[in-house]
């Protein structure tokens, strides 16, 4: 009978055991993976940050008299020292004029050793791509200089509408490794053919995720963008789901695609932690289970005890029944309180991947006019700087108000109030986001008169330009996208209202798309922000805004704040 019982105890153990694991790895595992997420939305969105930094510049320099009239046969010595002036202040590897046949003419390290001046690249996609007319992107390692780097050019264009010539520049985008090194991350970048260009560990680099057709390796070879590489297979297996093998180590695997020419970002967390963490999880509910076993084995030896003795072990048995309710309840007061601390963990993790969004998103918010800034300092530097401080103090204005975003919920109100024109704050949104309305139609309308309400112009230009954004990102990829914006006023309220011919609200009512983090964007795509700022701050002007669905496809969004009272608008 000892035997069997025993046996049983031990099957019953052994099935705790194994349950316990598996339950607390699987949840600890889909807390890794929401770590992951977040670290993988940060890189991702450095990446297509540093890709775009300059991504203006040889547009600018294409445009500049100087290179035009270098190209065209003027000598190269005054361009050589402007564009090795420029190349050291923007931190770039080079700056290089090319005549249509490909041949380097003037270049910002022309007499120094490995000078591009003298070198033919016509071969190269990016000269080829700009000579077309287009602005042409390629990653490659230097055929002069052995170095990789990212390279973006752009044709001279003479007075008679003839391609005279290629600027082009080089970067290098090292760092963007040396900071996954630092931070102890596994990561890799990989082009569209599946080859590493970078990673954080150099021993993957210029390897390939999947063996390369014959046509592939003859298209690299002829660009001759990797060369003197083996583009050797890189020793990983990955299965689809989440799960990978790299190295001999099987690790957690997420991927962003959502890069520019079709290249995609790997990352890959340890599942050591996660081991770690589940066999401590697993010896715990064996603790507890053992524990239970000795009050089972206590309460069945007072049962037979108080059978014994009836007459006294009844009283005894009383008292210890309350005993092993203390006890018991103490117990489940340990369990709530373990199950507290996990809760906690959990939105500590949930909060790590919402800050991930957070910085994705003011990296990407910065971005825009952080690169415009550039462009106008190098169109000051090339062109002169008449119109440029406008511009630039409208800019740093614009990256204030962005950084002000993360405070607004804590510190709303604090702003300084007065008399604004709408008309000036909807013409300054318009601005803002000119350049991501290429091919939309645009028709605006608004009054000849002030249109004058108390406010933060800052604020109110920036709920506009949040719904404006919001309009364009849903008419991405519509045959015949269309805005109209309309300024108008009506029993001391003034309006103004955007229609679009993007996807609509769907489902979502205006109360779900102002909450904070609620977004109907894809994953990735946005920390859903925008409109619950941008509601907050029309309340905090004392106006509504409204939103719905447009007839025939689209939709149509309207703020409406209080006109100002005639002495408020004589002190403008």
């Amino acid at each position: 009978m000892k035997p069997t019982r025993t046996l049983l105890s031990i099957l019953l153990l052994l099935a705790i055991a194994t349950g316990a694991y598996l339950l607390s790895s699987r949840y600890f595992r889909s807390e890794e993976v929401t770590r992951a997420e977040g670290r993988l939305s940060l890189y991702r969105s450095t990446v297509v940050a540093e890709l775009n930094r300059f991504s203006h510049l040889t547009f600018v320099l294409s445009q500049d008299p100087i290179v035009i009239a270098t190209a065209q046969g003027a000598d190269t010595g005054t361009l050589d020292a402007r564009l090795a002036e420029f190349a050291a202040e923007a931190g770039l590897d080079a700056i290089y004029l090319m005549t249509p046949e490909g041949l380097t003419i003037s270049a910002s390290n022309a007499g120094a050793e490995g000078s591009f001046v003298g070198q033919n690249y016509g071969f190269r996609p990016y000269f080829r791509e700009a000579l077309a007319g287009g602005q042409g992107r390629f990653y490659g390692i230097g055929a002069t200089t052995g170095l990789p780097g990212y390279f973006i050019a752009d044709p001279v264009i003479g007075a008679d509408g003839t391609v005279q010539g290629v600027i082009a520049i080089k970067l290098d985008l090292s760092d963007l490794e040396q900071s996954w090194r630092e931070g102890g991350e596994q990561v890799l970048l990989a082009n569209a053919d599946g080859v590493v260009l970078l990673a954080s560990d150099p021993e993957w680099r210029y390897r390939t995720l999947a063996p390369l057709q014959a046509g592939q390796r003859a298209a690299i070879r002829d660009a001759r963008q990797f060369s003197g590489q083996a583009l050797d297979l890189l020793d990983w297996q990955s299965d689809g789901t989440g799960r990978a093998r790299i190295g001999g180590d099987e690790v957690i695997h997420l991927t962003g695609h959502d890069l520019p020419h079709g290249w995609q970002l790997h990352y890959f967390a340890s599942l050591g932690p996660v081991t770690t963490r589940s066999w401590l999880a697993t010896v715990l509910a064996l603790i507890i289970a053992g524990g239970i076993g000795v009050l089972v084995l206590l309460r069945r030896n007072r049962l037979i005890r108080a059978a014994l003795n009836r007459s006294e072990a009844e009283e005894a048995a009383l008292r210890l029944a309350n005993d092993r309710l203390a006890v018991e309840i103490e117990d489940r007061r340990t369990a709530e309180r373990r199950l507290e601390r996990t809760r906690d963990e959990l939105a500590r993790a949930s909060r790590l991947a919402a800050l991930g969004e957070i910085a994705a998103s003011v990296t990407h918010e910065l971005g825009q006019p952080i690169t415009a800034m550039r462009n106008h300092l190098a169109a000051a530097e090339l062109g002169g700087g008449a119109g440029v401080l406008p511009n630039l103090t409208g800019l740093v204005e614009r990256m204030e108000g962005i950084t002000r975003q993360l405070k607004f919920f804590s510190s709303p109100g604090q702003d300084r109030l007065g008399p604004v024109d709408l008309r000036d704050a909807v013409q300054e949104a318009l601005n803002l986001v000119a350049p991501n309305m290429d091919g939309v139609a645009l028709d605006t309308d608004m009054p000849d008169r002030p249109v004058i309400v108390q406010g933060n112009k800052l604020r109110i230009e920036q709920v506009l330009t949040n719904i404006l954004r919001n309009a364009l990102d849903a008419m991405e990829g519509a045959r015949d996208p269309a805005l109209s914006v309309t300024l108008g006023s009506d029993g001391g309220t003034a309006w103004v209202e955007t229609a679009d011919r993007g996807h609509g609200l769907g489902e979502a009512s205006l109360s779900d798309l102002t909450e904070p983090f609620v977004t109907s964007r894809a994953s990735g795509q946005g920390m859903g922000l925008g409109l619950a700022i941008s509601a907050g701050i029309v309340k905090e002007h004392h106006g509504v805004m409204r939103a719905w669905n447009r007839s025939g496809g689209g939709a149509v969004f309207r703020v409406e704040i209080p006109l100002a009272e005639p002495a408020q608008a004589a002190a403008e």
